[in-house]
């Protein structure tokens, strides 16, 4: 089985790669194509790789190409994590924000939708190479912003197309074991919109537990998102938020804390790698380019949402929190789930299909899916209440406003995208934004 990795460069591909060498079942990924546009990149990677499958005899052959066509070529799945504009175009989607007052993070607010205008148009030509060059291929998208990209790429390939995150499978693993139970033994009744999404209920055995917890002040304060919300908004919204909710909730706080850092998450994260690749890419002996990696991957988990924590005055990440949701492992279990039909449940961004009311059938949504050889299912959901309903309407028709305007060219579909969103404040800021990010991105300078 071959699988082909959009993005090959990329500083998370170790991830997807060890995940594939733990699984020595038949019927595995045999050939690893890694695709990128950056060959400083791509090469520092698959010295990552090579230095991985030291020692493992049937370790998946990996090849690196910079031409998309032969990286699709005779495809089995493709893994879509690019970053169009790179951590620069990131770091300035901070900057640019901020300066006016807003959240620039890279999936909520102006951010996202910035980082939509410029990715949408890209990913749309590649759902479109994608449908020509690998037609049976099966598309696991992890860009950024996955609901908003998968729902683009649905356009070509339909439901060929399937997002994951690893946030709700992170936040119902910590649920899970704080109730006691096996992760894999819990069914997680979460629903939403990517990084938009709430816990409602954790099954055991056929009960909901999640009552429990939420009366639990010392419990739910022991993990992540406990302490970032806060027990008595916890209880007071009967629900475990996605750790993204807190820009929502905490929007002010949130806000002053990125405008006082010393510098933004994009800029740390930019300069991080750029330290990273040149180590890797310069690494002679074995094992050291993994090793420069591992370093730098335990100080990125370390640093994650490090303003948010300052905002709820919460301090470091815990060491249990440290551990990453496991988007690799959820990518990896859902091409087991399609190639060999090993029926599985998954928290992943699938076209709604019916299953929340509030949304059309083509609305891309983040909830429980079954998942065999034909793909994935939505699992029916209860309605939301009227406080999350509103959020999730209003952000999915900002995210139809990011498509319009990739479509059209359109600067007053863009304007309507950035002024509609909850998080900014004013039409005129709106079209400041726009104009900032058109001068900055030249993907976007013509809706200045």
């Amino acid at each position: 089985m071959r699988l082909t990795i959009l993005g090959g460069g990329g500083f998370r591909v170790p991830l997807v790669y060890g995940a594939l060498l733990g699984d020595h079942a038949e019927g595995r990924v045999s050939q690893v194509t890694l695709y990128d546009e950056d060959p400083g990149r791509l090469g520092a990677m698959a010295r990552v790789l090579a230095d991985q499958a030291a020692g493992v005899p049937d370790a998946p052959a990996v090849t690196a190409t910079a031409d998309l066509d032969e990286a699709l070529r005779g495809a089995d799945f493709v893994f879509s994590a690019i970053r169009v504009g790179g951590l620069d175009g990131r770091a300035a989607d901070e900057r640019i924000a901020l300066a006016e007052g807003v959240l620039g993070q890279e999936t909520v607010g102006a951010g996202g939708i910035a980082y939509g205008l410029r990715t949408v148009p890209v990913a749309r030509e590649i759902a479109r190479r994608i449908a020509r060059v690998a037609p049976e291929a099966w598309v696991i998208n992890f860009t950024n912003p996955a609901g908003v990209v998968t729902e683009a790429m649905a356009e070509a390939l339909g439901d060929r197309v399937i997002g994951i995150c690893d946030s709700p499978v992170g936040l119902g693993r910590r649920i899970a074991r704080l109730l006691g139970a096996r992760p894999e033994e819990a069914w997680i009744d979460y629903v939403g919109l990517n990084h938009l999404g709430w816990v409602r209920g954790l099954h055991i055995g056929g009960r909901d537990e999640l009552p429990r917890l939420l009366a639990d002040t010392e419990a739910l304060e022991s993990f992540e998102e406990g302490r970032l919300f806060g027990a008595e908004w916890l209880r007071s919204i009967g629900a475990i938020p996605n750790e993204y909710l807190h820009y929502y909730y905490f929007n002010r706080d949130t806000v002053r804390a990125y405008q006082e850092a010393e510098q933004t998450r994009g800029a740390f994260l930019r300069d991080q790698q750029r330290g990273f690749y040149t180590e890797a890419g310069r690494a002679g002996r074995p094992g050291e380019a993994l090793a420069a990696w591992d370093r730098t991957r335990a100080e990125r988990e370390a640093t994650y949402m490090a303003e948010n924590r300052e905002a709820a005055g919460v301090g470091e990440r815990d060491e249990s929190d440290l551990e990453s949701g496991g988007y690799e492992k959820v990518a990896l279990a859902l091409m087991r789930a399609i190639a060999r039909d090993e029926r599985a449940t998954l928290i992943l961004n699938v076209r709604n299909r019916g299953t929340l009311s509030a949304l059309d059938a083509q609305a891309v949504i983040e909830v429980p899916c079954l998942v065999d050889a034909n793909g994935a299912h939505p699992v029916a959901v209860a309605p939301l209440p009227l406080h999350a309903t509103g959020l999730v309407t209003s952000v999915k028709a900002v995210e139809r406003e990011v498509l319009a305007a990739a479509a059209s060219g359109s600067r007053a579909d863009a304007v309507k995208a950035f002024a509609l969103h909850p998080l900014v404040d004013s039409v005129a800021v709106a079209r400041r934004l726009l104009d900032g990010y058109a001068a900055e991105h030249p993907g976007l300078a013509h809706l200045r």
